[in-house]
């Protein structure tokens, strides 16, 4: 076996085949995924014929500057759509009308384009896989801030053919075609090539309109020195040829539409007139552009030369950023995200006045309120509501029980004789308790009060349904602020907090106190009280020569 006949040669008709059959794809997916539509039962759809008709619509509508509007080609859409279901609701139409629309965008991508994988054989005679990157209808935002659709290359290929063949050869091959057509008196066929023709014009111009574009953006982006020159010289010429023949055809085919006696006859002729006549005026705007193409090279040659550095490009937050650093590790991906947001941020300056400016600003005069704010209306107060959890019945009651001048009691016993009356009495008797085992003698002293409520923890558990912690001793000590001949450490509140106590005692021994039986079981708490009373004397004394200070 020879060696050439086991190393495969490169076919560059193969490869455009591929590519032409890969514009098609988009078409049969629509097909292929239509029976998934949750909102419609679309099996009855003919999802790829409607997306040759919406491509067909949008080059049709395509300008040389403008495109076509979504809402107006959804909208030429319909009656195609209901004609293939017209017992559907026409907001069923719309809405697969918006379907096909957006799958032909191809919504929902970050470049909404298409990939397609081909197989070709290099130059080496090896077979590799190839990406081949394309879009059908791409959306374009307008001067005026308005968003319009154009047809690219791809989709225009499929229209004509699927085959990607140099524009100008199908263009003359197109229009020979129908002015034989024509002559023959065909007139249906010749419909379908003057539609092919017409495409070829737009296909044409998107070339031309590309290269301009390409100019504003950098004049250096083309070859203006010879590539653009020259393209520029035989497209006048192919328009000027194109121009004769389709006007030597839109003749022919006018004379035919008057002569002709079969109605049906007569129609396709007046068709082909208006598709004649709008290649015409296609070719007439585009001969326009072409002629002010060396103006528009001239203008954007002097701004982009004046216009000061390139900036760089921004950063693709999502594609270049967060895709990839949700891929790292977390301590790899704290790095680049840092870097990001501190660049992104960049450095801030606090603001350092000089020394002029600094006395300028302290000697300024202080602005007045009216300049500043102008006049504070009056507030609309509300009435204030009531948040009291006890109501002045239960804290006369609390008072009653807590009079305690003569003899201590258990907070255990209060709290049984509070609850008979109001359990929330019992609850505000115990607040009571737990803020007199820290008592705020300073504050009775400065608010005049007569006594204050003292407690003492003797160790005693308190045995109680609902509150728990320990069986407190409770007293009222009187307050005396007048310290005058009186000794820091057996001051008058101690001497009278003592005496009631030892009355307590005495009454205890004697057996004719009126008190709760195995209250004073243990000396020790009343010696603990009996200390207390004197360090909260001694505390008083502190505080009135404090504020006599």
């Amino acid at each position: 076996m020879r060696a050439d006949e086991t190393t495969a040669d490169p076919d560059e008709g193969l490869a455009r085949r591929l590519k032409a059959l890969a514009c098609t794809a988009p078409l049969h997916d629509l097909d292929a995924r239509k029976s998934k539509l949750d909102w419609a039962d679309a099996t009855v759809y003919q999802m790829a014929e409607i997306g040759l008709h919406t491509i067909d619509q949008v080059t049709i509508a395509m300008d040389f500057d403008t495109g076509a509007d979504h809402h107006q080609v959804t909208r030429r859409l319909l009656p195609f759509i209901a004609a293939q279901a017209p017992d559907r609701t026409t907001d069923e139409h719309t809405r697969v009308a918006r379907w096909v629309l957006d799958n032909l965008i191809n919504v929902g991508t970050t470049d909404r384009g298409f990939r397609r994988v081909y197989g070709a054989v290099d130059a080496d005679g090896r077979y590799r896989r190839r990406a081949f990157d394309f879009k059908l209808l791409v959306e374009l935002a307008a001067p005026d801030g308005e968003v319009y659709l154009r047809a690219t290359d791809e989709a225009i290929n499929v229209l004509v053919g699927a085959l990607d063949t140099d524009v100008e050869s199908a263009h003359i091959a197109a229009e020979v075609k129908l002015e034989n057509l024509i002559t023959r008196g065909r007139l249906a066929d010749a419909k379908l090539a003057a539609e092919q023709a017409r495409y070829r014009t737009v296909q044409y111009g998107e070339i031309l309109r590309a290269k301009l574009d390409a100019t504003r953006r950098d004049v250096r982006s083309v070859d203006w020195e010879r590539e653009l020159p020259e393209l520029l010289d035989s497209a006048l010429t192919h328009i000027e040829s194109r121009f004769r023949a389709e006007t030597a055809i839109l003749k022919n085919i006018t004379a035919a539409r008057d002569e002709a006696e079969d109605p049906d006859h007569k129609r396709r002729a007046a068709e082909l007139v208006d598709i004649v006549a709008d290649c015409i005026r296609r070719h007439t705007q585009l001969q326009n552009r072409l002629q002010a193409a060396g103006a528009v090279f001239r203008a954007e040659q002097d701004r982009q030369q004046f216009s000061g550095p390139a900036q760089r490009a921004a950063v693709d937050v999502f594609g270049q950023l967060l895709t990839p650093t949700l891929d790292l590790p977390l301590a790899d991906a704290l790095a680049p995200v840092e870097a990001y947001f501190r660049a992104g941020t960049g450095t801030t300056v606090p603001s350092v006045p000089s020394l002029p400016s600094l006395v300028s600003l302290l000697l300024r005069p202080a602005p007045e309120r009216e300049h500043v704010v102008g006049e504070v209306p009056d507030p609309e107060l509300q009435p204030a509501e009531d948040t009291d959890a006890f109501t002045d019945e239960q804290w006369r009651q609390a008072d009653a029980l807590l009079d305690l001048p003569e003899v201590p009691r258990r907070l255990s016993g209060l709290l049984e004789e509070a609850r008979s009356a109001d359990p929330a009495v019992a609850r505000l008797v115990a607040l009571r308790a737990v803020h007199a085992y820290g008592p705020e003698v300073g504050g009775a002293l400065r608010q005049s009060q007569g006594s204050v409520l003292l407690a003492v923890d003797d160790g005693t558990e308190l045995d109680d349904p609902e509150i728990g912690g320990a069986d407190l001793l409770l007293m009222a000590a009187v307050v005396d602020g007048d310290p005058a001949g009186e000794d820091p450490g057996t001051g008058e509140t101690g001497t009278e907090a003592d005496e009631p106590a030892g009355d307590g005692e005495d009454q205890a021994g004697s057996g004719g106190a009126e008190r709760e039986p195995a209250l004073f079981d243990d000396t020790e708490a009343i010696d603990d009280t009996e200390a207390i009373e004197d360090t909260e004397a001694i505390d008083d004394t502190e505080a009135i020569e404090e504020a006599a200070l």
